[in-house]
């Protein structure tokens, strides 16, 4: 069976994804191997439903016509060449940090008859012990070529659209993410508490320090509206664990290089000082395991 739309990862927002576009039509979700994809068939709470997916481990992923990426970013590459075995159309990266350049690395350069691109999403997930909790209703922004995967987030109840300039799109993610999910991982708290006291002034001294050098690299926000928008996006999520609180709190290395170190690499090359964001690095760092 070719199936219209994969995913592949099937943690938190890969089960929230997978499980709503279940709804509209067939999935195929990619687990990491097939004790991980034979579970998933049996089924899991995602919400409050049981979803049992269409899983497979990576060595036997069918064909399909669009494959959406949503692994942790070092596992990025890996994922490309699960996607470019799947022959798929177009290949869509809604991970955290910027991975198209790895994504590319994968799957391979994009041609006439594959896509391969990083959109951004802000909706937002959580795993515990019971299963998959939504927790918070964000918007998906795919590039210009990718409108079949529009239609079928949209026929799912998703917020979704076509962004033409991604890139501008991709650096607000960027700044939510560098601001959100290293104070979320080291005080160990919910998005939305970020924005009450003592934290909210570790918040704005990072959206501080990040703005001028996501400027620098096309940020279409001038600086009070790049504060909106992280404050707008950790109320809409304020429930949610970020997913570098989540990989702390399971032993779990975090994307904080994918992330944070990737402004740090901005920030070298435009020689902008960034102390609070070179402090949270090495505080996530030291709460890695090893």
């Amino acid at each position: 069976m070719r199936y219209p739309l994969a995913i592949i990862g099937a943690g938190a927002l890969g089960l929230h994804f997978a499980a709503r576009l279940s709804r509209s039509g067939p999935i195929a979700l990619i687990a990491r191997d097939g004790n991980h994809a034979d579970a998933l068939r049996t089924g899991i709470r995602v919400g409050d439903a049981l979803y049992r997916a269409d899983a497979f481990a990576s060595a036997r992923a069918p064909a399909a016509d669009w494959v959406i990426v949503l692994v942790k970013a070092g596992d990025t590459i890996g994922a490309g060449r699960i996607a470019a075995a799947m022959r798929p159309r177009g290949v869509l990266s809604l991970q955290n940090g910027l991975t198209e350049a790895m994504l590319r690395a994968g799957v391979g350069e994009p041609s006439a008859q594959r896509r391969v691109a990083q959109g951004i999403t802000t909706e937002g997930a959580f795993r515990d012990a019971s299963g998959v909790t939504p927790s918070g209703a964000g918007e998906t922004l795919v590039p210009p070529g990718f409108e079949p995967v529009v239609e079928l987030l949209l026929r799912a109840g998703f917020r979704a659209r076509v962004e033409p300039d991604i890139v501008a799109a991709r650096l607000a993610k960027l700044l939510v993410n560098v601001a959100i999910n290293p104070l979320a991982a080291i005080f160990r708290v919910s998005n939305g508490s970020l924005l009450e006291p003592p934290y909210r002034v570790y918040l704005d001294a990072l959206v501080r320090e990040a703005w001028p050098v996501l400027r620098a690299e096309g940020l279409m926000l001038d600086e009070a509206a790049a504060r909106d928008r992280v404050v707008a996006v950790a109320t809409a999520t304020g429930a949610n664990r970020a997913s570098m609180l989540q990989d702390v709190l399971a032993g779990r290395r975090t994307e904080i290089d994918a992330i944070t170190g990737v402004l740090l690499e901005m920030a070298a090359r435009q020689g902008q000082p960034v102390p609070t964001h070179q402090a949270v690095l090495r505080l996530v760092q030291l709460l890695e395991p090893g």
